[in-house]
């Protein structure tokens, strides 16, 4: 197997980029990009710290990542499993990464930047669903922003109901539960008992 140990080979491997792929980074949130924000239901947050990497997918109603103004943006964080891996990291380290997708739409936005915590019970409160705050709310501090351009989206078919997948031909998490737990979590209650649960903690 033939390994890439340089920059200067991966360099050499794939070229210079072209003028588009430079210009699109800012480092602050312009008009066009705001649109993406605003109408994205989804995005990815990637952290880092000391036990390694981590992305965690973020959804919520589209626009739920608030624009504060061109170089601050502000994500409710709300109810989960109380892992908080995301949340450990920004504490311990504070930079992210975050990968926004829009339904029906190709292109994609990236945001870089640093991550803090805020608590603040009126700022929690101005993220309030189904008469839920928000239980955190991470505000970061844009660096970076650009477009990805639709190549993956098209060759994945990601929007195409077509090559949807069948969820029934997947492991339910139940299954997976049991498997990891040495059988002491039952997949059958589990994944009767998690639509419920599921709909009482939404928000």
């Amino acid at each position: 197997m033939s390994i890439i140990k340089s920059v200067e080979e991966l360099e050499a491997l794939y070229g210079e980029p072209g003028e588009a792929s430079l210009v699109k980074e800012v480092d602050h949130i312009i008009p066009e990009y705001a649109a993406f924000i605003e109408a994205s239901p989804f995005v990815a947050l990637a952290t880092a710290g000391p036990e390694g990497l981590d992305c965690s997918p973020r959804g919520d109603l589209a626009g739920f990542v608030r624009i504060h103004d061109e170089r601050t943006l502000m994500m409710p964080d709300r109810h989960g499993n109380n892992r908080a891996d995301s949340l450990k990291n920004i504490i311990r380290d504070g930079r992210v990464g975050l990968l926004f997708l829009v339904p029906g739409s190709g292109t994609t936005l990236r945001v870089n930047g640093k991550a803090k915590i805020s608590i603040d019970p009126t700022l929690c409160e101005s993220f309030t669903m189904d008469r839920k705050a928000a239980r955190s709310v991470i505000i970061v501090e844009v660096e970076r922003v650009y477009f990805q351009c639709a190549r993956a989206i098209i060759r994945s078919q990601l929007w195409n109901p077509d090559r949807h997948v069948d969820p029934k031909s997947l492991p339910t998490p139940g299954q997976i539960l049991e498997r990891t737990s040495a059988a002491r979590i039952n997949a059958k209650t589990y994944d009767k008992e998690w639509p419920e649960r599921a709909t009482k903690s939404i928000w």
